[in-house]
């Protein structure tokens, strides 16, 4: 399917079995005979190398160590414990996050485990904004939807185009829970950038919980945004446009939230952090998995957007698993960030409407 600026890509929960459920791909013999010839011929390799070349047996085995931590995770999933791992949840509430996984796409699903953390990750929130997709081959994202929706969970995923002015393009994703949000695919979009001020323009879609009958759902933009972080200044001081921008869209929408990896702190927000009434939600707390700099953001109205709870985090997935640093930068550099919001209008109805309409 071809994908213009305005278009986006929507990729339904795929069966593969015949009760209709995502059946999970049998890897771990392949897994364990990857692993063992790799490290064989490694080996081989660096003994060979040591007596030819006269490398110390520090430096052997210093690379030895690197390359069994690169692609061996002592983490696994009959290890995990649930209590450890997932966040508490409500049925009154859904949580909304932010996730820049560090160059997502083939070579990361090959990974031992990392794409089964991932899954495990994204299964905490009812919507999350992924940065950084780099795979031109699109068809990993139907491999991980089938990770991701093993079990009881539904979720299906809105990818946007491939967008840079390096060779190296980039693109947005969407994924979001069917059993308790569904997405307007009218109000998903690719914000136009008439003046090339930004790399990688936001991806906007527009999303509903799913409530009882009777309940006023809530409904809400997301802007999804990557900075990049040599021209983080400028965009930022464009960024407050688009943000009013697509408060403004036609959508009718009020609770418009802007989220994404931004590369800066939350005391150098530039022009952004001048709009009115905007609020964001991480303070003073590293973002990024080395835990030595804060990046990502979740920044939205406080008084349009009452439906927040005041509950908002970092998911530090590396104490969670219980995985090394090592471990955790095969995952991603980032760690994800997490709001939560009522799943009804506060108050019952919108919190402001177009002049000459009626309230959803």
């Amino acid at each position: 399917m071809v994908i213009s600026d305005i278009d986006s890509h929507f990729i339904p929960v795929i069966s593969n079995t015949m009760d209709g459920t995502m059946a999970d791909k049998p890897k771990t013999s392949f897994i364990k005979s990857w692993k063992l010839r790799g490290l064989t011929l490694l080996l081989v390799g660096l003994l060979g190398g040591m007596f030819h070349f006269g490398i110390k047996p520090k430096q052997v085995t210093r690379w030895a160590s690197d390359f069994v931590s690169s692609t061996i995770s002592s983490s696994r999933p009959a290890d995990w414990n649930s209590t450890e791992i997932d966040l508490p949840r409500s049925e009154n509430s859904i949580r909304i996050a932010t996730f820049n996984i560090q160059v997502f796409g083939q070579s990361k699903m090959k990974k031992p485990q990392v794409p089964q953390i991932l899954a495990r990750i994204i299964q905490q929130f009812d919507v999350v904004a992924v940065q950084e997709i780099r795979s031109q081959d699109q068809s990993f994202i139907d491999d991980f939807l089938g990770i991701l929706n093993s079990g009881d969970h539904h979720y299906a995923c809105l990818v946007g185009p491939r967008q840079g002015r390096t060779a190296s393009k980039e693109q947005y994703a969407y994924f979001f829970n069917t059993d308790r949000i569904t997405v307007n695919e009218k109000w998903a979009y690719t914000v136009i950038d008439k003046f090339d001020k930004l790399h990688r323009p936001p991806y906007v879609a527009h999303f509903r919980t799913l409530v009882s009958s009777g309940n006023q759902p809530f409904t809400f933009s997301l802007i999804n945004i990557h900075t990049d972080p040599d021209e983080t200044k400028q965009e930022l001081n464009v960024l407050d446009d688009v943000y009013r921008v697509v408060t403004n869209d036609g959508s009718q929408e009020d609770d418009v939230i802007l989220l994404g990896d931004l590369n800066v702190d939350d005391r150098h927000l530039g022009e952004l952090g001048t709009v009115p009434d905007l609020m964001w939600t991480v303070s003073k707390v590293p973002t990024n998995t080395r835990k030595s700099k804060q990046y990502d953001n979740i920044l939205f109205s406080r008084h349009r957007s009452q439906e927040f709870t005041g509950q908002s985090g970092v998911y530090d997935f590396q104490t969670r698993f219980k995985l090394t640093e090592k471990e955790a930068l095969l995952v991603s550099d980032h760690l994800p960030i997490w709001a939560e919001f009522q799943i009804t209008e506060k108050g019952g109805e919108r919190q402001a409407t177009v002049p000459g309409t009626q309230p959803r």
